[in-house]
């Protein structure tokens, strides 16, 4: 039923929104020259795929995790993007595919291995990752992988098509802020 909805509801997101998509991604063509993110990100099973995001940052930032990351390497409609969380559209393209769920725990980075054992332990590369879910509802990120797993676990096994529906809401009402980057490093 949930992969169902993840097909039906991208599709239908992606023509609704296709003008938004042209525009952001004219904007950012012209703000960075390169207006798709593409970064290798941990699927289900521990499966590889490309993860797809407008670019928010400059093409020369590290690629780690973004609470890693220093705020000055945000590009400046970037943070207009972030904090609207319209940077997770292409992400409907991965769920299309397959590689994603609307709801799921994030995908993280190989180069997170704290994160990756914990995840492990947690059994929550069982499921789908996903855009959004209980995690960035919370404002848990990935800087405290344990916490993030429990709560992944946690998610996967209370999944419901009322609680799916639910974390999808609360994220485009504006709850949460997933992955943030820190002001200070």
């Amino acid at each position: 039923m949930i992969r169902f909805l993840d097909i039906s509801l991208s599709f239908v997101a992606l023509i609704l929104l296709s003008p938004i998509l042209t525009i952001i991604f004219i904007i950012v063509l012209f703000d960075t020259g390169s207006p798709i993110f593409r970064q290798e990100r941990m699927g289900r099973k521990e499966k590889p795929f490309i993860l797809l995001k407008f670019r928010t940052m400059r093409k020369d930032t590290a690629s780690v995790a973004s609470h890693l990351v220093d705020v000055s390497k945000i590009n400046s409609f970037g943070q207009f993007l972030r904090k609207t969380k319209l940077d997770e559209l292409p992400q409907l393209l991965n769920v299309l595919k397959g590689e994603m769920s609307l709801v799921g725990p994030r995908p993280g980075l190989f180069n997170q291995p704290e994160l990756k054992e914990a995840r492990r332990r947690h059994n929550v590369f069982v499921a789908l990752p996903g855009i959004t879910g209980l995690a960035q509802i919370k404002n848990i990120d990935m800087s405290t992988p344990e916490i993030l797993a429990e709560t992944d676990a946690k998610m996967i096994k209370n999944l419901s098509v009322f609680s799916y529906f639910k974390y999808i809401l609360m994220t485009l009402f504006g709850w949460g802020q997933g992955d943030s980057v820190k002001s200070e490093r």
